[in-house]
């Protein structure tokens, strides 16, 4: 069986990125594109903060383009999702794929994103990119001058309410206690922002809307009581989940499931040979150009790496 330099896996601009270095360096990258080929950027209609596209791009058009640029200078993009995978006595890595195939390979990039958390509401998902975002920074601009609903209660919560209101009318940030989670000082901010109405002991039941969210039915968590909020969006702050469930007891994580780089500056994980890019080990900013650039780095990571073992 071949054993190919640098397996990828995982198809956003993290592991797109990652293939145009690797390939550019000669190592002839494999790229798995997991079961969400180009990742969540897929799922966002416009994208106006990456750079290089000044009338802004559509998400599925902006993964396109890198994987064509990759795949210019010989990446390989496969249609193959990980199962899982072992590091062999001799440093190399078997991938159990699925349809039982099987890859080796000399050196892993693990470039699989995070899946933000959403509440699993009867319209959540029909609803998504019609007002239901998990990320502020990628969407809030296309709600100008209506009522915002924020969902949570930590740090993120808070900065995308306070974000938020740079757009917004007015924002509602909706939370199942009675005091947030968040910091002192980023409690204190967005509870003295004009713009910010708390909405305490409160979950949200359903999203309401037919083409666009037009409301949101909130329950009180101590009365069961029902009502609506009108609004134009709701922004979910309430987490992601890391797509690094394959690497348990292999690579060391946080609590949270990201995977943990310990030499700070690289794309390292605890793992000799298998680096990291992107969202799967990006907590704070999970921005596409922030991903990109991880994924440069994984891939030159990656080609030192190589040729220190040759």
């Amino acid at each position: 069986m071949t054993i190919e330099n640098v397996v990828i896996i995982g198809s956003g601009p993290a592991g797109s990125t990652a293939a145009l270095y690797a390939s550019r360096a000669n190592l002839c990258p494999v790229v798995l594109q997991g079961s969400q080929p180009g990742g969540q950027l897929t799922t966002t209609t416009d994208v106006e903060n990456f750079p290089g596209y000044k009338n802004g791009v559509n998400g599925f058009e902006l993964v396109m383009d890198l994987q064509q640029q990759a795949e210019r200078f010989g990446a390989r993009y496969v249609n193959h999702t990980v199962q899982s995978l072992k590091q062999n006595e001799d440093k190399t890595f078997t991938l159990t794929l699925d349809g039982d195939n099987v890859m080796e390979a000399k050196t892993v990039i693990v470039a699989t994103g995070a899946s933000a958390r959403y509440l699993g509401l009867p319209n959540e998902d029909r609803l998504k990119n019609k007002g239901v975002s998990a990320c502020a920074t990628c969407d809030g601009a296309f709600f100008r001058d209506v009522p915002i609903v924020v969902v949570g209660g930590g740090d993120t919560a808070v900065e995308e309410a306070l974000f938020l209101t740079r757009f917004a009318s007015k924002v509602y940030l909706v939370h199942r206690r009675d005091q947030l989670r968040a910091s002192k000082v980023m409690a204190d901010r967005v509870l003295s922002n004009d713009k910010v109405e708390m909405v305490w002991n409160a979950t949200v039941n359903d999203v309401i809307g037919e083409n666009s969210v037009t409301a949101v039915e909130l329950k009180d968590t101590q009365t069961g009581e029902l009502k609506q909020i009108e609004c134009g969006a709701m922004f979910l702050a309430i987490g992601h989940v890391p797509n690094t469930g394959f690497l348990k007891g292999i690579a060391d994580m946080d609590d949270a499931g990201f995977l943990i780089l310990p030499d700070k500056g690289t794309s390292h994980t605890t793992v000799e040979g298998i680096f990291a890019a992107g969202d799967c080990a990006d907590h704070v900013y999970r921005q596409a150009i922030v991903a990109s650039g991880m994924g440069c780095r994984a891939a030159m990571d990656a080609e030192r790496w190589l040729a220190e073992q040759e």
